[in-house]
């Protein structure tokens, strides 16, 4: 990685970074599908789905089994969605111990909406590290992994590209990152391969709890 200026910012994707329910959604993808005529495997949701944009998700599957059976399977997967996060959602290890040490100004940009951030950010006590410095891709034209999300973030916090760094845990998350100019550091401790996060300026790691001392390495 190229040496830069220390950083500003630190800005975090949501899910999968700071609360687990990467492993929820592709649970639920996988047993929904094969209701719809698509028997659709953990490592494609992962691949097709994860760090997108519920709206990029639908198109995916629309182009798959159409539009109509693509809207009823984000109806199931938003109600079974809604009943496992309130049963079995967990706040990612280590992340509690890691924003405690973290002195740097933070935020969330994820591609999930406010109502969802919210909720999740809500039931794992994480909110309040971030309330007021939240941003959902239903506020730019383009998701991940075109970086509008991550310049709009940085833009309403007042940091310059270059001064900030990404925490992702996607392979869009981290295209994203890059296509805005911005460094990031990559949690492979989820469900994404590392060998799908690793790239130019982009630190891939595995314990939450390493993070704040990554961050000032940088």
């Amino acid at each position: 990685m190229i040496r830069r200026e220390p950083a500003e910012l630190v800005i975090f994707d949501c899910d999968g970074v700071l609360v687990d329910t990467e492993r929820i959604a592709v649970r639920l993808n996988v047993e929904i599908g094969p209701k719809f005529g698509w028997p659709i495997t953990a490592a494609e949701v992962v691949e097709l789905f994860i760090g997108r944009s519920a709206t990029s998700i639908n198109a995916t599957i629309a182009e798959r089994i159409g539009s109509d059976a693509a809207n009823l399977w984000d109806e199931a997967f938003l109600e079974r969605h809604h009943t496992a996060v309130e049963a079995e959602l967990q706040p990612v290890t280590g992340i509690r111990e890691a924003l405690d040490q973290i002195a740097l100004p933070v935020c969330v940009a994820s591609s999930g909406s406010h109502e969802k951030m919210q909720h999740t950010l809500g039931l794992t006590g994480l909110y309040e590290h971030f309330e007021g410095r939240i941003f959902s891709a239903t506020e730019v034209q383009r998701g991940k992994p075109a970086p509008d999300l991550f310049l709009h973030a940085a833009d309403r916090m007042g940091v310059a590209p270059p001064m900030c760094v990404v925490v992702e845990d996607s392979s869009y998350g981290v295209e994203a990152a890059r296509a805005a100019g911005m460094r990031a550091l990559a949690y492979a401790g989820g469900i994404t391969p590392p060998d799908r996060l690793r790239g130019p300026d982009t630190v891939v790691f595995h314990d939450m709890r390493k993070l704040p001392a990554l961050l000032a390495e940088l």
